[in-house]
């Protein structure tokens, strides 16, 4: 049987959102979100925190997420690349003994997540050849790449060759963006090629609605409508 680990990254520095990982969102611990997605997946084997804050270790293991240790202080930095945060994980539960065929990253900041979100990525990797599976949204034509400006000494540039040449929607090839709610990849893709990607990528398309990311504190509040509209659904 396939070894699946979900890893959720919550460092306990934040600027955006000041110390979002250990905020209620719509009377719930922010953590919580990521945490019931992944079990009522039920693709997920071993669930576990990766963070630098003694603090969200405690908040997770309320939650009943593992925390098998501490984020080092040189992976905990505003700048540190989710990659090596992933490894250091991977490598400290295989010293134990522990070792996962599948990683599924499950960053908090993505609260609309859903169980099947989790459950497709999964089974889309195992089922196709494939080094990942990534959620995107399509991107909206008046965005397309082949449509940005740049400014050049004040002066406006296109980033894409192509661009000056395209006058009609038409003309644009459609074009997605990558919006955090599951990345799934084989070990051997994270740990041998050092990739979350690796060479064969494949998506998870997601609806608008169904995904958002807090960068902000007007995404938060807007998460926060969304989840307290959904929980009077529920009631």
């Amino acid at each position: 049987m396939t070894k699946v680990l979900g890893i959720i990254p919550a460092r306990g520095g934040s600027k955006s959102i000041p110390h979002k990982n250990l905020r209620e969102l719509a009377g719930r611990p922010l953590l919580a979100y990521a945490a019931d997605g992944a079990r009522q997946s039920g693709v997920i084997d071993r669930l576990v925190v990766s963070t630098d804050s003694e603090k969200i270790a405690e908040l997770g293991r309320a939650l009943d997420i593992e925390v098998p240790l501490l984020r080092p202080a040189e992976l905990s930095g505003d700048e540190t690349p989710m990659l090596p945060v992933l490894q250091h994980v991977v490598a400290e539960l295989e010293t134990e003994g522990w070792k996962p065929e599948i990683i599924v990253l499950l960053q908090p900041t993505s609260p609309l997540r859903r169980p099947e979100h989790i459950r497709q990525a999964v089974e889309k990797l195992q089922s196709e050849e494939c080094d990942s599976v990534v959620s995107v949204l399509e991107i909206p034509h008046i965005y397309a790449p082949q449509k940005a400006l740049r400014l050049e000494a004040d002066a406006l540039k296109f980033w894409h060759s192509d661009g000056p040449g395209i006058t009609r929607r038409q003309q644009l090839e459609t074009a997605y963006a990558r919006e955090g709610t599951v990345y799934a990849f084989w070990r051997e893709t994270l740990m041998e090629q050092g990739s979350i990607y690796g060479t064969r990528c494949l998506p998870l398309i997601l609806e608008p609605q169904e995904a958002l990311t807090l960068d902000t504190e007007d995404d938060w509040q807007r998460a926060e409508h969304y989840l307290r509209v959904a929980q009077k659904e529920l009631l």
